[in-house]
């Protein structure tokens, strides 16, 4: 074993994360993530980190509603090289992979501030607001969800589903967007929700969390051969 392997090993068994290790030892994150591949002890590890990096997340985002003015562009910046550190830790996290795959499908992408879905599956809801909650760390009355319905479609009964399978409240929902004309391929029986919040801080993250697991799947494909 290479002598610089060992030295890796020995830190990442005392619990420090690629990042850490990299400052160390100057050795790629790519070559960190294919020695310890089939650890299933330093998976452990990623596991802990994700958890803990959950609540220093959250705490990060609160801040951000104290400041004002010129400080903030600052602070947008300070998010993105924020979210490189955090990704090495939540990237082993379930609910964050699905949260963020759910939201590079079906999520907002051009408003600077939003951070929303629309789907009319209420799993895909339920999944993303534990994601807001669990992970970005905000609640009501932060989260905002509202519905698309069709004329035939009564919002009462409509929200009622909504409520009774995603964990979204009543207070939660804003005001119904009601369309003209008749679903012409499918009929949707709830409508569409929407769920999320406005936060430019979490845009940041969440924008360089996509681009940094698409570099995390095209590396893990050269390295298994695949490409």
């Amino acid at each position: 074993m290479r002598k610089d392997k060992e030295k890796v090993f020995a830190l990442r068994a005392k619990g420090k994360s690629y990042n850490e290790i990299r400052s160390l030892i100057r050795v790629p994150k790519s070559t960190l993530s294919e020695w310890f591949r089939d650890q299933k002890w330093s998976n452990k590890i990623a596991f802990r980190l994700a958890s803990n990096a959950q609540g220093k997340s959250t705490i990060r985002i609160k801040e951000l509603n104290k400041i004002r003015g010129e400080n903030l562009e600052k602070l947008y910046k300070e998010a993105e090289n924020e979210a490189t550190e955090e990704f090495e830790k939540l990237k082993y996290h379930p609910l964050f992979l699905a949260g963020m795959m759910i939201y590079w499908g079906e999520g907002n992408k051009l408003s600077k501030d939003r951070c929303s879905i629309a789907n009319s599956d209420p799993l895909m809801i339920k999944v993303f607001l534990d994601f807001l909650k669990k992970i970005c760390g905000f609640s009501s009355p932060k989260i905002r969800a509202w519905l698309l319905l069709y004329p035939e479609l009564k919002e009462k009964e409509c929200k009622t589903f909504w409520i009774s399978n995603t964990g979204l409240k009543q207070e939660d929902f804003t005001k119904s967007i009601v369309i003209k004309g008749k679903h012409k391929t499918r009929k949707l029986s709830h409508g569409v929700c929407s769920i999320g919040i406005s936060s430019t801080y979490l845009k940041r993250k969440i924008l360089i969390w996509m681009n940094l697991i698409a570099i995390d799947l095209i590396e893990e494909k050269y390295n298994a051969g695949m490409v």
